[in-house]
């Protein structure tokens, strides 16, 4: 450890020489690199966290960039998977620290694998399914984790310890029905609130790394950096009044597969994914070969892309209704494919439109 490296940091009074080789011999599992995701990717490196696993599921979009500070346009163009390309970034950081990026799907069937080893894990997603199996992961192997989640202008970071302190299904003891809650399709996103309330988590994460558990807040924090409040929501009591079916009944929903997609509408991206119920070994180069004669086919090591006229899909495709899909529409079809089956579909956000794409043009 280049111990000039935290100088600043190890003056801190919370963190000293002490503080920082435990960062030093710290790994710690960020599901997600999104907006939150990249901040807190980051935060960690920088501070000298030892090993950061990040797995996230997505590529670089051009609409990323107004909030994920880790990408840049050249990521677009290269249709590269978020965690490389932030990998790429975080390697010029800070040489000393081992980021390993993970390409992949969070789910039932690979968190624990995933999760091995860490002594924390950071909530980076923009989904409640994946923060449920979090929480049961974080309970089944009691690994603590940080909930946080941003839509609009407002924040809420709320940390977990498990057996200890109110979980996540304590606080939500089902995720919100679909439309009970603002989305970022509906309230967008404002980047100074990610910064904010990314920088909370991180914060809370050095805290439990450095070895002051004790001393965290166990409170749910929502801010608004739009109207500028900040609120504590005392929440220490739910574990015990509300009878918590996970951590008090040893629940498991999420990590036992009971609750669970094989599709997800992507928040604000009009786009689907589709997950195949059993991993694949895709050989993208000869599906580039067979995708070439259905439409336009870009490619990198990480996946492949084929661009479908939305003319050559009509009026074939239906809705579960029966309704031709958006006849008016000239957009393209894009389905960007990973070597594991999963696939991204975009020019749609009806799940069933997105499946009979994928079964005409990857396979059932």
């Amino acid at each position: 450890m280049t111990t000039s490296r935290y100088h600043k940091q190890m003056l801190f009074a919370g963190i000293g020489k002490e503080g920082q080789q435990k960062l030093g011999d710290s790994r710690i599992l960020l599901v997600g690199c999104g907006a939150l995701g990249c901040v807190l990717a980051d935060a960690m490196v920088r501070a000298g966290v030892g090993h950061v696993r990040i797995v996230d599921r997505d590529f670089v979009e051009l609409s990323n960039l107004q909030r994920q500070v880790l990408f840049d346009e050249q990521d677009v163009a290269d249709h590269l998977p978020k965690v490389i390309a932030a990998a790429r970034r975080l390697r010029r950081v800070n040489s000393e620290v081992t980021i390993e990026p993970i390409v992949a799907d969070v789910d039932y069937a690979n968190i624990a694998e995933l999760a091995d080893g860490v002594f924390l894990v950071l909530d980076g997603t923009d989904n409640f399914e994946i923060r449920y199996l979090i929480n049961d992961l974080s309970l089944e192997k009691n690994i603590p984790w940080i909930f946080t989640g941003c839509t609009g202008a407002v924040g809420q970071v709320m940390p977990v310890f498990p057996h200890e302190s109110a979980c996540l299904r304590c606080l939500m003891p089902l995720p919100p029905p679909p439309g009970a809650t603002e989305t970022c399709d509906t309230a967008g996103v404002l980047g100074p609130a990610v910064n904010v309330v990314a920088s909370l988590q991180a914060a809370i994460a050095l805290r439990i790394l450095v070895g002051q558990t004790q001393q965290v807040d166990r409170k749910l924090h929502i801010v608004d950096v739009w109207n500028g409040s900040f609120r504590a929501v005392d929440v220490s009591k739910l574990r015990e009044s509300q009878q918590c079916p996970a951590c008090q009944n040893g629940e498991r929903l999420w990590l036992t597969g009971s609750q669970r997609s094989a599709s997800t509408v992507l928040c604000g991206r009009n786009a689907v994914q589709i997950t195949p119920p059993e991993k694949l070994a895709l050989s993208l180069s000869d599906l580039a070969i067979r995708l070439a004669l259905a439409g336009s086919v870009t490619s990198n090591p990480f996946l492949i892309r084929v661009t479908i006229p939305r003319s050559a899909e009509q009026p074939e495709v239906e809705s579960p209704g029966g309704d031709l899909v958006a006849m008016n529409d000239t957009t393209p079809f894009e389905l960007t494919i990973f070597p594991d089956g999963r696939a991204i579909i975009r020019g749609t956000s009806d799940p069933a439109v997105a499946r009979t794409l994928y079964s005409r043009y990857v396979g059932t």
